[in-house]
């Protein structure tokens, strides 16, 4: 696979998602918890496309054998490792969700309905029903649905390409920028937050996008065939990132409106 190729054919979009005006419209400290309501979905679902590369790439029941071979299996399990058990910035060991929610309570969020969501998922409901029940906002619901379709390919080349040039550092700069000079005004309020975006960008933008790409160059393998269908799923990714980003922007504005 053609890294540098496939990055211009979903340039547009990628674009899109770095200079949304979402960005710029965050100014106060309550649209800034509408975002993180919205956003906190997108992270929980990483999550479950991340665990269901690594049980397609290693061998995550009992008894053990050996699936695929060790080098893709190392990648996935290096990236779950600092996923699933990072530290935040007291040195506690927590997964980047965990470390989403406490940056959601610290803020003043409402976090009542990703805790029923997160419950219900916990008491067996399917993905579907716990978003009905949970009363999870419109947009974000057809997000969770859109990483869902991915992970239901069952296709591992699918999933790792989606993981990793549909998911993977498209929060900018700019934005930990604008957060950070809220900082300013609620110093005790974003410490987590703005830790979180700093790990984020460091992390996931970094290390693991490098992993990740070798991992998804692996999977495909040299094959156009896979590298079409890897093509059309990022893209898919890619715009419905968009309109969860169209989505949290629109309420913002109608917040305006009706204040």
């Amino acid at each position: 696979m053609n890294s540098d190729t496939l990055k211009i054919e979903i340039a547009d979009l990628r674009s899109q998602l770095i200079s949304h005006k979402l960005y710029t419209t965050i100014s106060t400290k309550e649209q800034l918890q509408t975002f993180m309501e919205y956003h906190v979905y997108a992270v929980w679902d990483f999550m479950s496309l991340l665990k269901m590369l690594q049980n397609n790439l290693t061998c995550t029941t009992t008894p053990w054998v050996p699936v695929g071979n060790a080098n893709t299996r190392f990648l996935i399990n290096e990236i779950v490792i600092g996923e699933e058990s990072d530290v935040d910035q007291n040195g506690d060991r927590m997964s980047h969700f965990e470390l989403y929610l406490k940056a959601m309570k610290e803020c003043g969020c409402d976090t009542s309905r990703i805790d029923d969501f997160v419950q219900l998922i916990r008491d067996g409901f399917a993905v579907e029903s716990a978003l009905e029940q949970a009363n999870v906002p419109k947009g974000a619901q057809d997000f969770v649905r859109s990483t869902f379709k991915t992970i239901d390919t069952k296709k591992a080349h699918i999933q790792a390409a989606v993981f990793t040039f549909g998911r993977e550092d498209l929060i900018p700069d700019m934005f930990l920028s604008i957060v950070k000079e809220m900082q300013k005004q609620f110093p005790e309020q974003l410490e987590t937050f703005v830790y979180y975006l700093e790990r984020h960008i460091e992390v996931d933008g970094g290390h693991h996008s490098h992993l990740a790409t070798q991992m998804t160059a692996e999977l495909i393998d040299n094959s156009e065939e896979r590298e079409m269908e890897a093509l059309n799923h990022i893209t898919e990714a890619l715009q419905a990132r968009v309109n969860l980003w169209n989505a949290i922007q629109n309420e913002i504005e109608m917040s305006v409106e009706m204040a």
